[in-house]
Parts: structure tokens; sequence; C-alpha cells
């Protein structure tokens, strides 16, 4: 990831585990509203890119909007349309946001070219392990299978390559209606992408940072563990942390790797404005 790209991979999965636990009572619970509408805010210290040695503060406030549809959602920090659903299994095809950054919040990237705000877009897989009605430890597991290609928004959409985050994750609810879950994924590029992250132009090349073609293969290893308290009807309480690292990643000797291991953490307060009386589809 290059400065504004440099965040990308951990702002993407940020915005969508955010967006996830502001409105986690709603996709938990048994009644789901069709739609809702509200604002978060969130503080959070997080690694600015896996591999680096930089730690980048966030203090936000951003609205939120979710429609749960038969055919299009907007839920769980993505939007999209679902193409196919049963019992055990989802498909869905959608998109997903991400935050920005400064270049000189990086000084490794110093002088390097910037890659604006990224979108990523594709088809996920999502396969229920548990079955309907079923619990494991009184909770839920299930494994999501997102493919998605990577666009530059600030560069007239140009691609930036394909990433996989195969995610396999345990969640469950307290009677009091707390949820919390664990998941843990690993983050895959292709050489396009990782090259975009990792790769070190000959043009760009110093003393301390050598020219380095990246390959295709894992960029990182995450464990994320995060919460979502109901304080009343419309507020909530969430919070969360991972720790990633790039050990065994298939770019570790690229010059813009400077550690092995980073971690994230946040907590927030979501608030919901308007809901529909009409039950959305689960």
């Amino acid at each position: 990831m290059t400065n504004e790209c440099l965040r990308i991979r951990a702002a993407l999965s940020l915005l969508t585990l955010t967006v996830g636990l502001a409105t986690a009572h709603a996709q938990d619970g048994p009644v789901q509203p069709r739609w809702e509408l509200g604002a978060f805010a969130l503080g959070v210290s997080q690694q600015a890119y896996p591999g680096a040695d930089q730690q980048i503060s966030r203090l936000a406030v951003l609205p939120f909007f979710l429609y749960r549809g038969d055919v299009l959602r907007v839920d769980q920090g993505t939007a999209g349309v679902r193409a196919l659903r049963t019992d055990r299994w989802d498909l869905d095809i959608g998109f997903a946001g991400n935050f920005g950054s400064r270049a000189s919040e990086v000084p490794v990237r110093q002088g390097m070219p910037e890659i604006g705000t990224m979108v990523e877009f594709g088809p996920r897989v999502k396969w229920r392990i548990t079955a309907p009605g079923e619990t494991w430890l009184g909770g839920t597991v299930r494994m999501d299978l997102p493919l998605r290609a990577v666009f530059d928004v600030s560069n007239d959409f140009a691609r930036k390559g394909l990433s996989f985050e195969p995610e396999l994750m345990y969640a469950r609810r307290t009677k009091g209606g707390m949820v919390y879950n664990t998941t843990l994924s690993a983050v895959v590029g292709d050489r396009r992408l990782n090259d975009t992250f990792y790769g070190v132009a000959p043009a760009f090349a110093t003393a301390d940072r050598p020219a380095f073609v990246a390959q295709s293969g894992l960029i990182s290893l995450r464990l994320n563990a995060s919460f979502a308290k109901p304080i009343n009807r419309d507020w909530r309480l969430f919070g969360f942390a991972r720790v990633e690292t790039v050990k065994g990643a298939a770019n570790a000797a690229s010059p813009l790797i400077k550690q092995t291991n980073g971690a994230t953490a946040g907590i927030g307060l979501a608030y919901t404005w308007m809901r529909s009386s009409e039950s959305g589809v689960d």
C-alpha cells in the first residue's frame, strides 16, 4: 500500500468492521428493520499498513444507512445485491469503502507516488458452518470468501489488482443483547496489488530503499476480537482490537516492511436516528 493506499487493506476491513459493530444490535437480533439511518463516532489507533512501523490515530463521526431487502443489501459494511441464498450459503456481489491518509504519515514512502482513495468490488461467498438453529459453544461459526477487484477512485478508477480474504468468524449474542465475535483471516493479493503495496520502482530507489518488485501471495494474517453492547434501543457501544503479522508473507523482504507485527484498536458509540417499522430480510 502506498501513501493513501498504504492503509487501504487495513482501512477497508476497519470500515467494514466498524459499520458492522455499530449496527450489530440489528444484524444479530431476531427481527431487523427494513432500513436504518444513524451515525457513529469512532476513535481508533491503527498500524499504517501491514508491516509499517507507524501508528496512526483517527477520530471520526460518520453516518450509516442500512437496507435489508430480498436482493438489494446495504448491510455489514458493504453494499450490493444478494444473488443466492440457502440455509447454509449466500452469494452476494458488492463493494466496500475506505478511509484516506496523508503522505506525511508514512515517512518510508516519502517521494513515492501517492495512490488515492480506493474501493473494492466483487463477489463474496458466505458459508454458515453451524446449521440454522444450531450453535457451537453457544455461538455460530461462518466462513466468508470475498474475491474483489481494487480500484483507485482518484485516478479515474484505475484497476490496482485483486484481493482475496478468507475469514473464519465465531459470533455470539448474550441474553442481555451484547454481541461479540472473533475472526481469523488471511489477506492475499495478486502481483499488481502487492506491487502497489510493497513494490519500489527503480526511479524511487534510494540507499535506504532499494528497488523491489513484489510477487503475488500472502499480504498478512489477522486476528480480530470485537463487541457491541446496546445501551438502549437507539444507542450502542462498540469496540474492537486486531493483531496482524506479515511473517511468512510473500513480500516480507520489501524495504517498505519495517516490522513484523502490528495492532489496531478502537472504540465507538452508535446512534440510530430513524428505522423502518417494516421488518427486513435476514
